[in-house]
């Protein structure tokens, strides 16, 4: 039988960091126990953290791999590929890669290569060239005209994990604040103040005859299937009543203090973004996901458009809120959000769930990860 012994290390159970050893056997984690090993084959630690590998659920990272700039498109089996070793070295062994059905913009790059992406996924996965554990995550934009018929199409391919419900029309939700909107879409897509105009006319039609139904498909859909809900930057407590209603398992950054409160009181896994974190405050001018830890609101932390920011965002609350220790920290990015899709065999050193693990070296300057393993397997 395999076996792998990491010794001298700080490990981050999911209630308390214990001085010890950690013994793997076939993948698994076989004993965890106080005390350094005197065997010359343990990998030493130096007394530096072993951490559960990391849980990402919602990441759109693939995407910059596959339009790496504007108009120049790159083969999709290389950009899962780079995609993946970007996560890897981030520490993150288990991803739900983020993949949009519609977007606000009908020619938009995601919409036209979606297939692309799934399949560069799969083939990079079939050819056992991925090192993390990928899942597929479907952002359904239910205002988009085409919608529906884009779910039916994919929301059968292996390794669906969780279904999310997303309204980026213009005037609630994400973009409450239009002077908002017209920063982010005016610089994303170039438009003129008049076009702008027409924009906003146009989405907010779009939502007016589509949104409704397109939301209830994709809840039938997840339900029918088994497979995980979260909705996104809910706004209000009716937001939130809507999600408990259907079925919603994971509150997908939520835009003020009130939806979070609601969600969180209702069982639903609020999420935030680690860039939030890191920065200080939302990109869109919602609530600070820092004000949320500060609340005990927060549940799990995406690393969102940055995968580094995964480990740091986890950090930086353990470092920055006295009441905030390090296991309930990295429990964020490991425990809750395995748990809030299924995935009950990870997310925690524990016997026998898998041996995802990640050593840390924290200096006051930045966490670097040092090793990445997955079933036991370096694979950073």
């Amino acid at each position: 039988m395999a076996e792998t012994i990491f010794t001298n290390a700080k490990i981050v159970l999911a209630d308390e960091v214990l001085n010890g050893t950690v013994l793997v056997r076939d993948g698994k984690v076989a004993d965890i126990c106080d005390g350094r090993s005197s065997l010359s084959t343990a990998h030493d630690l130096d007394g530096d953290y072993l951490m559960p590998g990391f849980v990402e659920l919602h990441t759109d990272n693939l995407e910059k791999h596959m339009t790496p700039r504007p108009k120049a498109e790159w083969p999709s089996t290389s950009a899962a590929i780079a995609h993946d070793s970007q996560l890897a070295i981030s520490g993150i062994t288990t991803v739900l890669d983020a993949l949009a059905l519609g977007d606000v913009n009908q020619g938009s790059a995601r919409i036209g290569r979606l297939k692309e992406m799934i399949d560069g996924i799969q083939e990079a996965s079939k050819e056992n060239l991925l090192r993390a554990d990928h899942y597929l995550h479907l952002r359904c934009e239910v205002s988009y005209p085409e919608m529906a018929m884009a779910l039916d199409k994919v929301v059968d391919q292996p390794g669906v994990r969780l279904i999310s419900v997303m309204d980026h029309t213009p005037g609630q939700r994400q973009f409450v604040s239009l002077e908002a909107y017209y920063t982010y879409y005016q610089g994303k897509y170039g438009l003129t103040d008049s076009q702008m105009e027409g924009f906003i006319e146009d989405r907010k039609a779009d939502q007016e005859r589509h949104s409704a139904r397109h939301r209830q498909h994709v809840v039938t859909t997840a339900k029918s299937r088994g497979i995980a809900l979260a909705s996104h930057d809910d706004a209000t407590t009716d937001h939130v009543q809507e999600a408990v209603e259907d079925g919603i398992a994971v509150a997908e950054f939520p835009t003020t203090v009130e939806a979070a409160r609601a969600s969180h009181e209702a069982g639903l896994h609020v999420m935030m973004g680690g860039p939030n974190i890191v920065r200080g405050g939302s990109h869109s001018g919602n609530v600070s996901a820092r004000d949320l830890a500060d609340l005990d609101l927060l549940d799990v932390i995406s690393s969102d458009y940055v995968p580094h920011s995964l480990l740091y965002s986890a950090m930086l609350l353990f470092d920055d809120f006295e009441e905030i220790s390090l296991p309930k920290s990295i429990r964020l990015i490991t425990k809750n959000p395995a748990e809030s899709i299924g995935l009950d065999d990870r997310g925690e050193i524990a016997l026998d769930k898998r041996a995802d693990l990640v050593h840390v070296h924290h200096s006051r300057h930045h966490p670097v990860i040092r090793a990445v393993w997955s079933e036991g397997k370096r694979i950073a």
